[in-house]
């Protein structure tokens, strides 16, 4: 799953220690930055992030707007609204972050430690639920069931994805980046295939394939990615009544 942030916050140091931290994985994007309430509502409500970082300090330009004021105000534009991080010298706000719903409170200057355990409490809140993939290509935007997806192969710097219904899908993305936010239940068999591993129905180890559901040809795996396959048969050995001859 990939997560979209947003940064309300004028400090310059703090943007740009959130902005490398978060660089190094496909797993978060950017979806703007501002230190203006206006500006930032307008990117929350284009970008619709799932996480934004709010200085709960008083911003220069909005000294008679809260933070608070400000995330109350949503409510009038969204039905649900992203988890709010507060970002703060001290310790003085962070009880109005309680009880207006924030999900986490870090003090300046970010330490990246703290952060790292705030968005590991986000993960684990967020993973079951979101169910659908957003493919964007310019201003298309499809949505995908992940539970629908048998597998994804590798197509050069793109990657298509091969549906429970016979149909194959596109994505200008490649196989690298899915496999960094996808749920754990899609495996890397091959330098070119991830599978779902809900749909796998036989892997044959002296053939080097895997046999999935609904799909007339087998995928193959290699000798790099194995260990990763033996890790797959256990998980589905684990829930299996088991015969052995």
């Amino acid at each position: 799953m990939q997560y979209r942030f947003s940064i309300i916050e004028s400090e310059k140091s703090t943007i740009e220690s959130l902005q490398t931290y978060f660089s190094k994985s496909e797993k978060y994007l950017c979806v703007g930055v501002s230190g203006c309430y206006d500006k930032s509502l307008d990117i929350i409500l284009e970008h619709a992030p799932d996480v934004v970082f709010v200085n709960v300090d008083n911003l220069p330009t909005n000294k008679h707007l809260t933070a608070f004021n400000f995330v109350n105000e949503l409510y009038k534009y969204l039905q649900e609204l992203p988890h709010f991080i507060a970002l703060s010298t001290s310790t003085k706000y962070a009880y109005a972050c309680i009880k207006n719903n924030f999900f986490d409170y870090i003090l300046k200057p970010v330490n990246n430690f703290e952060l790292r355990k705030s968005i590991s409490r986000l993960s684990i809140k967020t993973k079951e639920a979101s169910n659908k993939l957003c493919l964007k290509s310019y201003k298309d935007y499809r949505f995908v069931d992940l539970d629908e997806i048998l597998f994804l192969k590798a197509d050069n710097t793109a990657t298509d994805f091969f549906m429970n219904d016979g149909s194959t899908i596109s994505a200008y993305k490649t196989l690298k980046f899915f496999e960094s936010i996808l749920p754990e239940n899609f495996i890397r068999i091959h330098n070119s295939y991830i599978v779902n591993q809900n749909y796998i129905s036989r892997i044959h180890f002296g053939k080097s394939k895997c046999t999935l559901k609904y799909n007339s040809q087998d995928v193959p795996f290699s000798r790099s990615y194995r260990n990763n396959v033996i890790i797959l048969e256990k998980t589905l050995s684990k829930s299996a009544l088991l015969s052995l001859n």
